[in-house]
Order: structure tokens, then C-alpha cells, then sequence
């Protein structure tokens, strides 16, 4: 029985270790609003932004099959600043000069931030998840408003760095 439980422990770690979520696998480089204006100053790129909720199952689903993809994040991290932001968030956040916050949020539900709001709404509503592209000087230059699989967030970003250049 010993004989047999090391070669199956040995295949096991030899597995895991070669598991796509394993340690040292590279991740999209996230950062806040606020580091995003920072980076803009010293290296103009153009900013990938993920809106999500807490409660958004489309939104868990891509941040464990899409943004966990090798392309995804090479194409992200290469092209993009990358931020990401709860939508529901009370916090304040500076976002090209304005101090923006969450006017819908009350003591029995949270409401959608301002900016998710102005990025992110349309009619005034906001539905998870919503992705955005920026150029340097945050102006929009495409939104997407529903679950993206890894072959169609590809082919967005591709088609967006193929645009610019």
C-alpha cells in the first residue's frame, strides 16, 4: 500500500503544479482609479475598466474562466491599464479631477456608484457586468454589457488595438 500511496502523491503534486490557477501564474496587473491617473502621467496607455457587483454571477464566472486565461491577461496587462471597481461601492473616488460617489447607496441597499453610472449606464440603469474601454484621455471608446467569454473578450481587444494602430 506505501508502495503505491507515494507514486500517487508524487502524480498529484506533479498535477497541481501544472494546473492552469497553480502558483506563478501572471495575473491582470488591477489597479484603483487613483493609480490609474498616476500611471497615465508617467506612461499614456489606453484603460480597461470592469465594473462588477459582489452579487453578479456572470461577474464571478469571468474573473475565474476569463481573467484567469493566459491570452486574456497578456493582451490586457500588454495593452491596457487595467482597473477594476464594485459597482455598489460607498467610497469616494477620484476619477479625472471629480471626486465621485455613490448617491443611490441608503442604509437597506447600496446602490451603483456614480461612475459606474456615468461609465457604465445607459438610460440611467446599470446592469453587470459592464466592460470599458478608454483612450488616454478617458474618453470612451467602447462599452460591452454582458458576460464576455475568453474567444469574444479577445476579438474586442484585438479589434480595439488593431483600430488604433
Amino acid at each position: 500500500m506505501k508502495t503505491l500511496l507515494l507514486p500517487i502523491m508524487l502524480l498529484t503534486s506533479v498535477l497541481t503544479g501544472l494546473h492552469p490557477t497553480a502558483h506563478g501564474q501572471e495575473k491582470i496587473n488591477w489597479l484603483t482609479f487613483e493609480q490609474l491617473e498616476d500611471s497615465l502621467r508617467l506612461a499614456p496607455k489606453k484603460v480597461f475598466i470592469d465594473f462588477y457587483t459582489d452579487w453578479c454571477t456572470y461577474c464571478k464566472k469571468m474573473d475565474k474562466k476569463v481573467f484567469t486565461d493566459a491570452a486574456v491577461i497578456t493582451t490586457i496587462n500588454r495593452e491596457y491599464y487595467a482597473v477594476r471597481m464594485d459597482a455598489e461601492t460607498r467610497d469616494t473616488v477620484r476619477f479625472d479631477g471629480l471626486d465621485l460617489v455613490n448617491h443611490q447607496a441608503t442604509d437597506k441597499r447600496p446602490g451603483i456608484h456614480d461612475l459606474a453610472l456615468l461609465l457604465g449606464g445607459r438610460n440611467g440603469k446599470f446592469t453587470p457586468p459592464t466592460l470599458i474601454l478608454l483612450d488616454e484621455a478617458f474618453r470612451v471608446i467602447d462599452r460591452r454589457f454582458e458576460y464576455q467569454h475568453r474567444e469574444k473578450l479577445l476579438h474586442w481587444l484585438q479589434q480595439d488595438a488593431a483600430l488604433s494602430r
